[in-house]
């Protein structure tokens, strides 16, 4: 079968292409239209529809609960381990390196700065870390901003050096693109000289706003060690928006909430698991594969995709029980940031743009795991395909057919379908309070913050169906829609003060 679609993608690539690029928008404004279109036709089918997704809902609610626990009281556990004293314990420890990869545009050098400082921390010896500060060349004092971290911190890692990625044609900007000039560059000049055994390194893609646990490298050091399949792996923490929960607007709190419980649940659910913005692997996978494509914005999907296919599914993401801390989206001003966010959120579920290549690899590369790529291919194309949907089912379809179809409101179930479907979501209500409690223990203590803000902070979601239609719902939709259109995304960078 995969020689048949294969015939058939290389016959008509651009059909194909075209065609899947086609599924997100087409799915989602189908979804979404279905209860008011379907309540004149199919008023039945629709009713059990909305039941049938607010008891999804219902499940993912409390699944997200449960694994965010699960993973918190993992990731306490591993905080309390002495990282340094295990990987002290194996032969090897001194020969593991380190390549940190620091994409960058227009970012401020006080973020920059506290970025490498974080790394500076670490407790591994700061001489088996190699930093790369992935400048573009475009960028007017990129080079002035390189040239003050790489003077401040010359004498404390194995190396820190700065690559000025220039525009090149056909290539997408964005981090991806600057990724792959970068570490190209870092294979250059740290691996083809010797000066790091490829054998023994590490590479990490790491986000401008990242402040690392003190321990993630000596962490990152062990299981690498001792991971009989570590040049098929890649490694992922919690990446948590931390950094300024209480400095943004409560909208932007709101969703950095639910994000970084998110991704924090994602850590205990194996295949599930996919990296995300912060994250390391092999330097020696990254080769095999190529690096990192160029024609793409969102990277971190695509690296693990293209790795998995590439290898005939023997890649893995494994978790790291640590949380690395991030900036939700601040500007100089309320408008200013909501905005940010705004665009951050298109940027992010611009994602689906790759669902066709998914789907491509998964009809035509061969000896790839049946079960496992399906699964996979699954769990993608469903947040992909409902991150629009959810918010129109939960929270308006129930209430659309009576006000379509009065007729249907006179039957036993067209009368009871808003209470039953209210009553579901309602109970909720419990695992959202399980999730309050467990992201209350999960911030580090702030000392300038009154107790009375953190108390009052659950009243705040009292905005959720507000904010989750504007920061979530609405900027997903658009791009599915420009999908459609065939319009491409346009890189912006999210402000961070």
């Amino acid at each position: 079968m995969t020689a048949f679609f294969k015939k058939i993608f290389t016959r008509y690539p651009i059909k194909t292409r075209r065609g899947l690029e086609l599924l997100p928008g087409i799915v989602s404004w189908t979804l979404i239209l279905f209860p008011i279109w379907g309540s004149f036709l199919i008023p039945y089918i629709v009713a059990y529809f909305i039941l049938f997704f607010d008891v999804y809902w219902f499940y993912k609610s409390f699944s997200l609960a449960i694994n965010a626990y699960v993973a918190s009281k993992k990731i306490k556990n591993a905080e309390q381990m002495n990282w340094l004293k295990k990987l002290k314990e194996l032969s090897n420890f001194r020969k593991v390196k380190h390549v940190v990869i620091i994409p960058n545009y227009k970012e401020s050098l006080s973020k920059l700065r506290q970025t490498v400082q974080s790394i500076a921390s670490q407790t591994l010896s700061t001489k088996q870390i190699f930093v790369i500060l992935g400048m573009e060349k475009r960028e007017e004092d990129g080079m002035k901003k390189a040239n003050s971290i790489v003077k401040e911190f010359k004498n404390t890692f194995g190396d820190i050096f700065a690559t000025y990625h220039p525009d090149t044609d056909g290539e997408v900007k964005g981090k991806s693109s600057n990724e792959s000039y970068a570490s190209k560059k870092a294979h250059l000049k740290l691996i083809k000289t010797g000066l790091i055994d490829i054998n023994f390194a590490t590479v990490s893609s790491v986000d401008a706003d990242s402040v690392f646990d003190e321990q993630y490298f000596s962490y990152l050091s062990y299981v690498f060690l001792t991971d009989n399949k570590r040049y098929n792996k890649f490694w992922q923490s919690a990446n948590v928006n931390h950094n300024n929960f209480w400095t943004v607007p409560a909208p932007i709190r709101i969703i950095a909430f639910f994000g970084s419980l998110w991704r924090t649940a994602l850590l205990t659910q194996k295949d599930r698991l996919i990296t995300n913005s912060t994250y390391s692997f092999s330097f020696s996978l990254l080769k095999r594969i190529g690096f990192w494509d160029t024609d793409v914005i969102p990277e971190d999907y695509r690296i693990f995709f293209k790795a998995f296919y590439k290898l005939q599914g023997k890649v893995w993401v494994e978790p790291i029980f640590l949380k690395t801390s991030m900036d939700a989206p601040l500007s100089s001003s309320y408008i200013k940031s909501l905005k940010n966010k705004y665009h951050q959120e298109r940027r992010w579920s611009w994602g689906a743009s790759d669902d066709h290549l998914y789907i491509k690899w998964w009809l035509t590369v061969p000896n790839v795991p049946f079960m496992r790529k399906t699964i996979m291919l699954y769990n993608v194309l469903l947040d992909h395909f409902l991150w629009p949907v959810n918010w129109f089912i939960i929270t308006i379809a129930a209430n659309i057919i009576p006000l379509i179809n009065p007729v249907f409101q006179r039957t036993t179930l067209g009368y009871s379908l808003p209470s039953l479907a209210g009553l579901i979501l309602t109970s909720c209500l419990v695992a959202l309070i399980a999730m309050v409690i467990i992201d209350f223990r999960n911030r580090p203590k702030n000392p300038s913050i009154s107790k009375l803000k953190e108390i009052l902070f659950p009243l705040q979601l009292l905005l959720l169906p507000v904010v989750g239609f504007f920061l979530s719902t609405l900027p997903a939709l658009i791009s599915h829609t420009q999908l459609i259109r065939g319009k491409r995304l346009e890189y912006k960078v999210t402000e961070k003060l």
